[in-house]
């Protein structure tokens, strides 16, 4: 969070088409000590809601799942995108207004919070609950993962990213998702 709203501001703000960052009326100033670990104090409590809604709306999920011969897989993809769906609706629009670096910081940042933070969660969680965690992944997801890596790197370390590579990233999730599906 330090690093997204003082040291490296300037990585999440919007650029022109010409590649210069926007400072204007449309961002905030960096928020001070005391707003930024109320804000972190908030995200721990938001994060405890999303594992308990993910857990209790899970049933309902596996059912339909079954229901449609589906495999157990697509449980965690449908639960995944409920998680993220707030971010991948702002990333979209931001897309949409030709925002596109904002937008994969939107999708990046949303991932990563997923991962870093869910995962651990939850697996914290299965302390407590009497339901097994089962986090692995087959060659063809093993694949996917390898190329989305490679994919991020060459989008990220550049520090700007075109429409072209948010097309890759797509396509990857399209692989990912029919892969899913029908393993």
């Amino acid at each position: 969070m330090a690093t997204q709203t003082v040291r490296h501001r300037d990585y999440f703000l919007p650029v022109t088409t010409s590649g210069e960052v926007i400072h204007g009326e449309d961002h905030a100033d960096p928020p001070p000590a005391r707003a930024a670990a109320a804000s972190l104090g908030l995200l721990a409590l938001a994060l405890i809601a999303v594992v308990g809604l993910a857990k209790t709306v899970s049933p309902a999920i596996e059912s339909g799942v079954i229901a449609a011969g589906l495999p157990s897989s697509v449980v965690g993809v449908v639960i995944a995108l409920l998680v993220l769906l707030p971010e991948s609706i702002a990333a979209v629009r931001a897309a949409h207004r030709d925002r596109v670096q904002t937008s994969l910081n939107l999708g990046l940042g949303s991932a990563m919070a997923s991962i870093g933070l869910t995962i651990p969660a939850v697996a914290l969680a299965t302390v407590w609950l009497p339901v097994p965690l089962v986090l692995g992944l087959g060659a063809s997801h093993m694949v996917l993962l390898a190329l989305t890596v490679t994919a991020g790197t060459l989008t990220v370390l550049p520090g700007r990213a075109t429409p072209l590579q948010g097309g890759v990233h797509l396509t990857l999730l399209a692989a990912y998702l029919v892969l899913a599906v029908s393993p």
